[in-house]
């Protein structure tokens, strides 16, 4: 997420092309509107005082925000697409692959960025645990699902409409082409802007289940305060993941990386491996034969198509000059 944040405020580039951010638009290239300093105000002013919230129901309202948020942006990106429509200037749509450009097992390839998008299931039970009816999760889940895929839908559909083939990996990058007019060059900050906004007020609920995991693995003492009561270790876990994420996204220059590595290994172990193995173990006893024999088909298609996937994209990226 703050891959993305950075790519929007300062820009990146990708294939020998330069793509300017809204900071750099609007006041030009200078150290302050650089990659390292923008993020590092987001994270001190934005998402510092977020993370410091001890309790998940207290974000329920940053949560709302960045929905509306986001679907600000399909309404505008399909606004633009069917105005582009209208106008003749949409890019023809295509059902199947052009496999004169890709291959097969590129199609892989795409399976991490799936896996980024709907592998946050660990923020599940904490928000659950908070829940006034925890029998109300279920249909909290499926809202949440639906919503989802809803909106990756249509920011795919009406993004391809708009860019064709020259859609990015970060889609919100191609917004920053310049418009024919002020209505256009607004609508493109807007659309940019709010989808980072967006991604600011997420992060910290996926960071409370991360801070709250790791608190449990590492200090394991049941005779230890919970950690919301004990201040010294929220506010050091706290600080050090802020840093530690600060730090991977100014390192990482473009979304795609994350993508295609991280979503193949790490993302794939939290949402399949670890789960399907948990269920084989079986510790309580609770497992059923169907369940375990699914386990272990989701083991091997997750290492099967993981596996794909890396060697795809490394023998992309040594293919390329």
């Amino acid at each position: 997420m703050h891959v993305s944040l950075g790519d929007v405020l300062c820009g990146n580039e990708s294939k020998g092309m330069k793509h300017l951010g809204i900071l750099q638009e609007w006041f030009g290239i200078h150290w302050w509107t650089s990659r390292y300093f923008a993020l590092l105000i987001v994270v001190l002013f934005i998402l510092l005082p977020l993370v410091m919230l001890r309790h998940i129901d207290t974000l329920r309202y940053s949560s709302a925000i960045s929905i509306l948020l986001a679907l600000a942006f399909v309404v505008i990106s399909s606004s633009m697409a069917f105005y582009a429509l209208w106008c003749g200037k949409t890019q023809p749509l295509r059902i199947l692959p052009d496999f004169s450009q890709v291959t097969v097992f590129d199609i892989f390839t795409t399976i991490p960025v799936f896996v980024c998008g709907f592998g946050f299931h660990m923020s599940v039970h904490p928000i659950r645990a908070e829940l006034g009816k925890p029998r109300d999760m279920t249909c909290a889940v499926r809202i949440s699902l639906l919503i989802c895929v809803v909106l990756y839908f249509a920011i795919g559909f009406f993004g391809y409409l708009l860019f064709g083939d020259s859609i990015m990996a970060d889609i919100l990058v191609n917004f920053d082409h310049n418009s024919n007019s002020y209505i256009g060059s607004l609508l493109n900050d807007i659309v940019r802007l709010s989808y980072a906004l967006h991604l600011a007020l997420v992060f910290p609920i996926l960071n409370y289940s991360l801070r709250a995991n790791i608190d449990e693995l590492v200090f394991s003492n049941k005779n230890r305060p919970a950690l919301a009561l004990d201040t010294p270790r929220f506010v050091s876990l706290t600080l050090s993941f802020l840093a530690l994420i600060y730090l991977v996204a100014v390192a990482i220059p473009n979304i795609w990386l994350f993508f295609q590595f991280l979503g193949s290994t790490t993302i794939v172990c939290i949402s399949f491996i670890f789960p399907a193995s948990i269920i084989l173990r079986d510790v309580h006893g609770i497992s059923t034969r169907k369940d375990k024999v699914v386990a272990i088909g989701i083991i091997v298609l997750a290492v099967g198509t993981s596996a794909i996937a890396i060697w795809s994209n490394l023998y992309g990226s040594t293919a390329d000059p």
